[in-house]
C-alpha cells in the first residue's frame, strides 16, 4: 500500500509504498473521535491486451481536493493522487483479475491522523492507497435490485457534508440499510431531508430514472455525490441522443418511470428491477433490451477496452 504524510498547514510531499497491514494510531487521533477523514474509490481494469488501465482516476483526485477543503484537511496534488495510485496498482498488478472476471478495487483515503482532544482540525495527515479484487457489488451480474424507499430516516441535510465522500456520511445510512436487507431488499434509497418528498440517493450509489425517451438524476446541489460513474454516464446518454436532466424528482415521478437504474464505482451501472414505497411496489423494464444494459456496455466497453476510448477516459498504467 501508499502511503504519505504531512501536517497542518503544510503540503503533501514524499510518500512510499509499504507492506500492507495495520496502521498505529493514537487514540485521540482526530478521524476516531470526529470522523476527520475522506475515502475515494475507483477501479483497474485488465484488458484482453493484457494491459491495466485506470477510469478517469483525475475525477476521483479532484472530487478529493473538493471534500478536503469542505473538511479542513490538505490534500495530495492531482499529480500526487494519481502517482500513488498507479504505484499501488503495479505494485499489486497479480491481484487484477482476468478481463471480464472482475477489477482491482482501489481505496485511497485521506485522514486526520494526529492527536486532538479538542475539536479542532487535526495536526497531522495521512494519506494512504491500498486495493482488493472485487467481482460485482450486487449478487450476479447485473442483476436487477430491489429497492425500498426509506421515509424517516435521512443520509445528508442541506449545509452538512453529503456532497462530499467523506467517512462521515456512511455509517448514518446503515441502520435504514440493515432493516432493508432484513425484509428483502437489495438497498434503500433515500429521500431529501428538507421535505421529504424528493429522491435523492441510494446507500451508496447513484439513481437514475427513464420515461418517455428522457434520463432524469437528481441534481447535486450540495446533499448528493457527484458520482465519477454518474457523470460518464450522463455523457455517453448524450452521445447516444438522449435527453439527460439533471433536476429535482419528486418521489411520484420515480413510481411512473419506466426505468430506474443506479450507477457507482461499485456497482457500475445496475437496473432497478422494483422500488417499494409506502407499502407499493412498484416494477420496472430490465433485460437486455434496457437502456440501462446498453449504457452499461459502452462504459463497461470503454474500461476493458472492448470499445474504443474515444472520450479520452482511460489511464494505461503499464
Amino acid at each position: 500500500m501508499f502511503e504519505m504524510k504531512c501536517f497542518q498547514g503544510e503540503d503533501f510531499s514524499q510518500g512510499n509504498l509499504i507492506p500492507y497491514g495495520k496502521s498505529e494510531l493514537s487514540p485521540a487521533a482526530a478521524i476516531l473521535n470526529y470522523g476527520q477523514g475522506l475515502f475515494e474509490g475507483l477501479k483497474a481494469y485488465r484488458r484482453e491486451d493484457g494491459h491495466i488501465v485506470l477510469f478517469r482516476p483525475e475525477q476521483n483526485s479532484m472530487r478529493m481536493k473538493m471534500g478536503a477543503e469542505r473538511m479542513c484537511m490538505p490534500s495530495p496534488s492531482v499529480e500526487q493522487f494519481i502517482d500513488a495510485v498507479k504505484q499501488t496498482v503495479l505494485a499489486n498488478k497479480r491481484w487484477v483479475p482476468p478481463p471480464g472476471k472482475g477489477s482491482l478495487y482501489i481505496r485511497p483515503l485521506l485522514m486526520g491522523s494526529g492527536s486532538i482532544l479538542g475539536v479542532a482540525p487535526a495536526p497531522e495527515y495521512t494519506f494512504l492507497v491500498y486495493t482488493s479484487p472485487v467481482g460485482n457489488y450486487y449478487k450476479g451480474t447485473g442483476t436487477p435490485i430491489n429497492l425500498i424507499v426509506e421515509d424517516k430516516l435521512h443520509r445528508a441535510t442541506p449545509g452538512g457534508a453529503g456532497g462530499v465522500k467523506t467517512i462521515a456520511n456512511y455509517s448514518p445510512a446503515l441502520q435504514a440499510l440493515t432493516q432493508a436487507k432484513s425484509k428483502g431488499f437489495s438497498d434503500v434509497l433515500f429521500l431529501d431531508a428538507k421535505t421529504g418528498q424528493n429522491i435523492e440517493e441510494v446507500s451508496a450509489c447513484n439513481i437514475f430514472i427513464l420515461k418517455d425517451k428522457i434520463i432524469s438524476t437528481p441534481a447535486t446541489l450540495g446533499t448528493i455525490l457527484p458520482g465519477v460513474t454518474r457523470k460518464s454516464i450522463i455523457d455517453i446518454a448524450l452521445d447516444f441522443g438522449f435527453q439527460v436532466e439533471e433536476r429535482v424528482i419528486p418521489v411520484e415521478e420515480l413510481m411512473d418511470a419506466d426505468e430506474v437504474f443506479c450507477t457507482g464505482t461499485a456497482v457500475v451501472v445496475n437496473p432497478v428491477g422494483s422500488v417499494t414505497y409506502q407499502g407499493i411496489r412498484v416494477e420496472y423494464k430490465t433485460g437486455v433490451e434496457a437502456v440501462s444494459q446498453k449504457l452499461c456496455a459502452m462504459l463497461t466497453g470503454i474500461q476493458t477496452g472492448r470499445i474504443k476510448d474515444k472520450m479520452g477516459w482511460t489511464v494505461e498504467i503499464d
